[in-house]
């Protein structure tokens, strides 16, 4: 049985309302294709969707999904199925949900697909509800089959972050793709093993990019057993050709 998704009621977020704000640099780009569009056309859109999807240093060669790309340019899928499949690709996984806990992963799904920040912990609660029931393509296509996203961003347009226009503020909101993908758990994680990010740090020579004993220790052990179990195998495979065991 299928757990429906909680409620909970949406807050009064800038992008709800309507902006009338003078276009500028606070404003974020809007990519989408037409019927009639050019290959710089498309060009761009694929890297504002990286960028949307991605963190900003996770756009790496490595991350690219060179199908979904061709696809896109043959008019096989629309921009709406470029977006899920980089959303639901093992560098996405990688890279943001096997590294987080699932609370921080679904605020980084809101905010990468539907362009806003989460309205509070029940709607946390009730997309992490998802993602644990139905895994990150569950949760993915959730959110993308959303009114909301439907609303928004529909068929043909990536998602971006909406409204990042703050009333009687210099600046807007920092973009979502320059927002850190780990949380404080993260850091207190690293804290344990060892690492010291303290301002006073002694920063000699060396220190800085020393990796703690314990981390060293474990690193290690890994090592060696992967030594010996490797020479166990060299020598079981010289045994097996002179006839003096059978592998």
């Amino acid at each position: 049985m299928t757990l429906p998704l909680l409620a909970y009621a949406p807050s009064s977020q800038n992008q709800r309302v309507e902006g009338y704000e003078v276009p500028g640099d606070e404003q974020s780009g809007i990519f989408a294709l037409g019927q009639n569009h050019a290959t710089e056309d498309v060009d761009a859109l694929i890297t504002a969707a990286y960028r949307q999807i991605f963190h900003e240093q996770q756009m790496l060669k490595s991350n690219r999904q060179v199908l979904l790309e061709s696809q896109l340019r043959g008019n096989l899928i629309s921009v709406k199925d470029f977006v899920r499949g980089l959303a639901t690709s093992d560098a996405f996984r990688t890279w943001n949900y096997e590294v987080n806990s699932n609370y921080r992963f679904v605020e980084l799904c809101v905010q990468r697909l539907l362009g806003r920040n989460v309205y509070d912990d029940k709607e946390t609660l009730a997309w992490s509800i998802v993602l644990a029931t139905k895994g990150v393509e569950g949760l993915v296509d959730a959110l993308m089959g959303s009114e909301e996203y439907i609303t928004s961003f529909g068929d043909s347009m990536v998602p971006y972050q909406r409204r990042r226009v703050l009333p009687q503020h210099g600046q807007g909101d920092l973009p979502f793709e320059r927002v850190p993908r780990y949380t404080d758990d993260h850091l207190t994680e690293l804290k344990s093993l060892g690492y010291d990010f303290s301002a006073n740090r002694p920063l000699s020579q060396g220190d800085w990019m020393e990796t703690p004993a314990g981390v060293r220790r474990a690193a290690g052990a890994v090592t060696a057993g992967l030594a010996i179990f490797l020479s166990l195998v060299v020598l079981a495979t010289v045994l097996s050709w002179f006839g003096w065991i059978q592998i």
